[in-house]
């Protein structure tokens, strides 16, 4: 397997002869939000679906922008030339422009690299208590020649008290928490290790990556791929030959937090866990058929127990197809779990985006209408965002999102839709609803005010059964019984005072009611809560 990876590489690097570097940019980052602006003001063309992009990619869009530029108005000329202070390093040569302020910065006919630090404080309080959110670390990336790219980062984070454990039901991403007890009482640590390396064209991309990733429309809260789970290992690999066409493919080594007992030994009387191997194969293919329109279908398969499968490593295959190759299809305790989705983008009417992106866990379309025996275990999301009208330097979006019970679950506990136990679908999880509206005012260039409001339900989670032969997860009853609600209305500000440096602070005034295990302490029934914090990196 290794001879035929190396194999591959090689023949890609002997072929290619046109200059495209990779290293992509990280998805919390605020040019996304200023490049999805511009995609709905129609200045440029943008497949949303999959984030992240690459630095390159965020360049040649900056690029396109400039072209409209005498449309913009100021705070958008503003931003403009903040974001090229950053983005024009890959476009242009060392010294020819503005360039933001770097630790380091270095670049010549063969080698780029760029570092900086990582560093920030939150610090939150309510009437329940007081937490505390210090990270710090550093990042850098590069290029070397026409082809290669390559990045990485390190940021340790110190909590005072957990917020985003497997089990509770936040946006925000989890982490693989260490209990510390100290003096001053208990305190948490994690570290988040990121890292990739591509080869590229203008017409592919692959690469070996432990990163966070997005698939689906969405402005809160992935439901196809999400990023509520820690970063993990997986094989990026994108192809565009043609302007309406390109694939995406990914091969995850997820974390099954489950523990092999055939494998664990004993060393120096002590025991060497092992975790049960775990991997996921997903592919998305997007078709452009008009300007501004982008319509995206693929599948997934989660897989374990038996090492990385050939296979799955073709990244254009229907792959609940090859486990009925692979596995008895008439015995649903040997098959691994496979997914389909699918996403619609729309923006052809200035100023509006229009978007859905569609889950299915499982669907059988001939008994859609029968509530007793439909199996179609999905999760759906519906939503749009208007800007600049009718004011300008202003925005408003709406989503709603379903999810059907048994969603993102599987019987076989090695094959579930999760890494670290965290879901790699939407944050709720199954059985669960949420409507969420956000409205914003860009003030100036790099400072901006929201206010958002979060209805979210969840309801009851079912024990799978077989029942004279048939599982009991067909036909089950949306919300029959709500055991966990949210509503929270926020208001935030946020102003990026240099590239990838921020001052931010919030209010937030939430009830929370219901089951108490899907709630951090601090945050259970209602209450206002204040917060605040500064940024530099990501």
């Amino acid at each position: 397997m290794l001879k035929k990876v190396s194999l591959l590489f090689i023949v890609l690097l002997t072929c290619s002869l046109v200059y495209s570097q990779i290293v992509m940019q990280p998805i919390t980052s605020s040019v996304y939000e200023f490049l999805d602006e511009m995609a709905q003001m129609k200045y440029i063309e943008l497949n949303s679906a999959i984030k992240p992009y690459s630095r390159v990619f965020i360049a040649k869009k900056l690029d396109e922008i400039h072209v409209h530029k005498g449309e913009l108005n100021n705070r958008q000329k503003k931003e403009l030339a903040f974001y090229f202070r950053d983005f024009n390093k890959e476009l242009r040569s060392k010294d020819d422009f503005v360039k933001r302020k770097d630790l380091l910065f270095y670049k010549d006919s063969l080698f780029t690299l760029t570092a900086n630090p990582i560093l920030g404080v939150e610090y939150g309080t309510n009437s329940a208590g007081n937490y505390l959110h210090r990270w710090n670390g550093g990042e850098f990336y590069g290029y070397v020649g026409k082809h290669l790219g390559f990045s990485g980062s390190l940021r340790d984070n110190g909590i005072s008290e957990i917020l985003t454990a497997p089990q509770y039901l936040t946006y925000d991403q989890g982490g693989n928490f260490k209990i510390n007890q100290g003096q001053t009482g208990a305190r948490s640590d994690y570290s988040e290790a990121l890292g990739s390396i591509y080869y590229s064209t203008d017409w592919m991309r692959l690469g070996v990556v432990k990163n966070n990733f997005t698939w689906g429309d969405n402005y809160h809260g992935a439901n196809i791929r999400s990023n509520k789970a820690p970063s993990v290992g997986y094989i990026d690999f994108n192809l565009a030959p043609v302007k309406w066409f390109e694939l995406n493919y990914t091969h995850s080594w997820l974390v099954s937090e489950l523990l092999d007992s055939n494998r664990m030994f004993l060393y120096n009387n002590e025991r060497r866990e092992v975790f049960v191997n775990k991997n996921r194969a997903a592919n998305m293919f997007t078709f452009k058929p008009f300007k501004n329109f982008y319509f995206s279908a693929g599948n997934s398969i989660v897989y374990a127990d038996d090492g990385v499968k050939p296979f799955y490593l073709i990244p254009f295959m229907f792959y609940k197809s090859v486990d009925h190759t692979y596995n008895s299809a008439g015995s649903n305790a040997l098959g691994q779990n496979s997914q389909m989705f699918l996403n619609i983008s729309s923006r052809q009417i200035k100023h509006l985006h229009l978007y859905t992106s569609v889950f299915i866990d499982e669907i059988s379309i001939g008994k859609i209408f029968d509530a007793q025996q439909s199996s179609n275990i999905m999760s759906a999301k519906i939503g749009f965002r208007l800007d600049n009208l009718p004011l300008r330097n202003t925005y408003f979006l709406a989503e709603y999102t379903r999810t059907n019970p048994w969603t993102y679950r599987h019987q076989i506990e090695s094959t579930t839709y999760a890494s670290n136990d965290y879901s790699l679908g939407h944050y709720l999880g199954e059985n669960a609803q949420e409507i969420y509206l956000e409205g914003g005012m860009k003030l100036f260039r790099g400072l901006k005010a929201t206010l958002s409001y979060t209805l979210a339900e969840k309801g009851g989670e079912h024990i799978y059964q077989l029942i004279q032969g048939n599982a009991n997860v067909k036909g089950l009853p949306f919300l029959e019984n709500v055991v966990w609600s949210n509503q929270t209305i926020e208001g935030a500000v946020r102003y990026e005072i240099i590239n990838d440096g921020y001052v931010f602070a919030r209010i937030r005034l939430s009830d929370i009611d219901g089951d108490v295990n899907y709630t951090p302490t601090i945050f259970r029934g209602t209450q206002t809560t204040i917060s605040g914090g500064i940024n530099f990196g990501f």
